[in-house]
């Protein structure tokens, strides 16, 4: 069963993709030519629901009466979704892997509590500016003969509100 939420028009190639996020989604897995399949749905549906990135754990949990979604399952197309870049891994600063759906292609960045392992998501101008320098160094590698160039940026601090926290219970 495919689930639905607001309509939105996101950027594949030289053409828009329209329609609900589960669509956008279904679509550029047509296109990528991979199967649609029940867990595919599913996993897509509950990375949608999510505002925040997750483990692959949490995600499974979303999946809880999900007779075909055991954790194997979730690795594989998360794997592939990577692959397709629907899906944006990102990490706690233990190194644990979080994801998080990615249909615009924009990468969005976030800032780690290292204290309370949170996770805020930085300001659209701020991810504007630093996908921007992003691009120019990747353009550059692309200049020199570099192919298939991939990041992976995170930032790690201690939050305001748990830093205040630990000076209060001393």
């Amino acid at each position: 069963m495919i689930e639905t939420q607001e309509t939105n028009t996101l950027p594949s190639g030289d053409t828009a993709v329209r329609g609900t996020p589960i669509e956008v989604a279904v679509a550029r897995l047509r296109a990528a030519g991979l199967r649609i399949t029940q867990p595919r749905i599913a996993i897509l549906n509950a990375l949608i629901r999510r505002d925040k990135p997750a483990s692959i754990e949490q995600i499974h949990n979303d999946l809880k009466g999900n007779t075909f979604c055991d954790l194997v399952t979730v690795y594989r197309c998360l794997a592939a979704f990577e692959e397709l870049g629907l899906v944006r891994r990102c990490f706690f600063h233990n190194g644990t892997s979080l994801w998080q759906i990615n249909l615009a292609g924009e990468t969005s960045y976030h800032v780690v509590c290292k204290a309370s392992n949170t996770m805020e998501q930085l300001d659209p101008q701020t991810s504007a500016e630093l996908n921007a320098a992003i691009k120019r160094v990747e353009d550059v590698l692309q200049s020199r003969g570099y192919t298939d160039v991939s990041h992976m940026v995170e930032f790690f601090g201690v939050s305001p509100g748990a830093a205040h926290s630990a000076t209060s219970a001393v």
